[in-house]
């Protein structure tokens, strides 16, 4: 599972730095309707389960989402195939 936390903050840095890109090229305005916010919500979500203790009832549906998310990158070429959910 660490290596999907891993990929999925992954992804997250690389949209973030798209994102980036846009707003530097055609100013703020231009990620009025983006899904910038939706990146910081999974990637808080990646943290919070790595910070999470394994015996938390919490943390298999957490994983499982994780998993559900992650299939957004499921044509990435280091997306596996064993996370889908």
């Amino acid at each position: 599972m660490d290596d999907l936390v891993k990929f999925l903050r992954d992804r997250n840095m690389e949209d973030n730095h798209a994102y980036a890109e846009v707003a530097h090229r055609f100013g703020a305005d231009a990620l009025l309707d983006s899904h910038l916010p939706m990146l910081d919500l999974v990637d808080m979500l990646a943290r919070d389960y790595q910070a999470m203790d394994s015996a938390d009832s919490r943390h298999a549906g957490l994983g499982y989402a994780l998993k559900v998310l992650a299939q957004s990158y499921a044509e990435h070429s280091q997306y596996r195939q064993e996370w889908r959910p």
